[in-house]
């Protein structure tokens, strides 16, 4: 059964063995360092009034990792309009086989505030990173409101 795989308590990386069944988390930078008000936290916690805000920057990404396996099916972002990205990457991949993992392309993120539905192709991994490339921000920066990873856990 799909679902989502994050749960709304994304803990730091650092804290990963404290909640064995959350997804560790981290990002390329956070606007004016202020964690508070534009966190990674906020990628996960459900409130249409809170989200991440990188800083200036050509690349900016996001990096999840998960305590086990999981079989990827859906990404879904919402964007706040303007500051999105014309290119994207997803890379996934299993830190026990040490996989270089693959990547697909993200066509052009819209420049609207809805949330975006991307299909992935089936594989069973540890880690995902999405990667947001030609902002459409002057500046280089992304909102993002909402990331969800849908599908399931494997034991």
């Amino acid at each position: 059964m799909t679902h989502s795989l994050v749960c709304p308590e994304t803990v730091s990386r650092l804290s990963l063995s404290a909640r064995p069944d959350c997804c560790g988390s981290r990002v390329s930078s956070v606007l004016n360092r202020n964690t508070r008000q534009f966190g990674k936290k906020h990628l996960f916690d459900q409130d249409e009034e809170t989200c991440w805000n990188s800083d200036q920057g050509p690349i900016q990404w996001v990096l999840l990792e998960f305590p086990q396996r999981i079989r990827v099916s859906q990404l879904q972002i919402q964007f706040q309009g303007g500051f999105s990205s014309r290119r994207g990457r997803l890379e996934a991949h299993c830190r026990c086989r040490r996989e270089v993992g693959w990547e697909i392309p993200c066509h052009l993120f819209a420049l609207t505030t809805c949330a975006h539905t991307f299909p992935v192709p089936a594989a069973e991994v540890d880690q995902l990173k999405v990667t947001f490339e030609d902002a459409t921000d002057f500046f280089g920066r992304v909102v993002i409101y909402h990331l969800r990873v849908l599908g399931e856990k494997k034991e």
